[in-house]
């Protein structure tokens, strides 16, 4: 399965624990968040999770896998979010008790889930918990917004690039070994939705970076010796993805 979770004290946690409060949190709260998470299930490839609108009673965490964010208008699509391992993907739903998209996965993904009600009893128990939870929103959103800039700043091939760059540091962070391969199931729409342009120019795109020696993908599988020129030639900085420890 794509974006396998790595090894962990906490088999179901620990990507969220490594990945978004860099082990800053207590034993006794990791152990309490662990076992809201008891139940495991998988889910299908372009299986949704769940539909925009629908009443939301349950906070996902995704455990190996790749889950989208995505919104469907006039029979077009437009993917506007990628979860990896560690990620909660509709903490918002606690509050908002609806989603403004659909959360669906891309190739099988594993899943675990905690009831709005045990959520919000543990938030209001454990301020640890609450205040890594809360992390992990802003953290969220920091990266919706640089996606966003990506759109106006990056053309079709620095897009993908970075892209792939951020997703290199994101598994990276919850212990993931990435070297010359970062392995997905993406397909060339998906890469063009993600990216805001046609199939064709997503295409063109893969293949410049192909030209330039930088990274060759294949069946979403990207290959390259060289990350660092990948992500100098897409301007990223991962520092969005604020990296560095965290102290409560």
């Amino acid at each position: 399965m794509h974006g396998t979770a790595h090894t962990s004290p906490a088999p179901l946690t620990g990507g969220f624990v490594g990945g978004r409060v860099r082990d800053q949190l207590p034993d006794e709260d990791r152990g309490e968040l662990e076992s809201l998470l008891s139940e495991t299930r998988v889910i299908g490839d372009r299986q949704t999770l769940i539909l925009r609108g629908e009443k939301a009673h349950r906070a996902t965490l995704l455990l190996e896998g790749y889950l989208l964010r995505s919104i469907a208008r006039d029979n077009k699509r437009f993917i506007v979010g990628v979860h990896v391992p560690g990620d909660f993907v509709d903490l918002h739903g606690l509050i908002l008790k609806r989603l403004d998209h659909d959360i669906l996965a891309v190739g099988p993904a594993r899943i675990a889930q905690v009831s709005h009600e045990d959520l919000d009893r543990v938030t209001r128990e454990r301020p640890a918990i609450a205040r890594a939870l809360w992390f992990a929103t802003l953290l969220d959103a920091a990266i919706h917004r640089q996606w966003i800039r990506n759109l106006e700043a990056l053309d079709a091939p620095q897009r993908i690039a970075h892209l792939f760059a951020e997703l290199h540091h994101r598994l990276t962070q919850i212990g993931h070994n990435v070297n010359r391969a970062l392995r997905t199931p993406f397909t060339q729409s998906d890469l063009a939705d993600m990216c805001g342009v046609s199939a064709i120019h997503a295409n063109r795109a893969v293949a410049r970076l192909r030209e330039l020696g930088l990274a060759e993908i294949r069946r979403g599988d990207l290959y390259t010796s060289d990350w660092k020129a990948l992500e100098a030639y897409a301007g990223f900085d991962p520092a969005y993805l604020y990296g560095d420890e965290m102290s409560y």
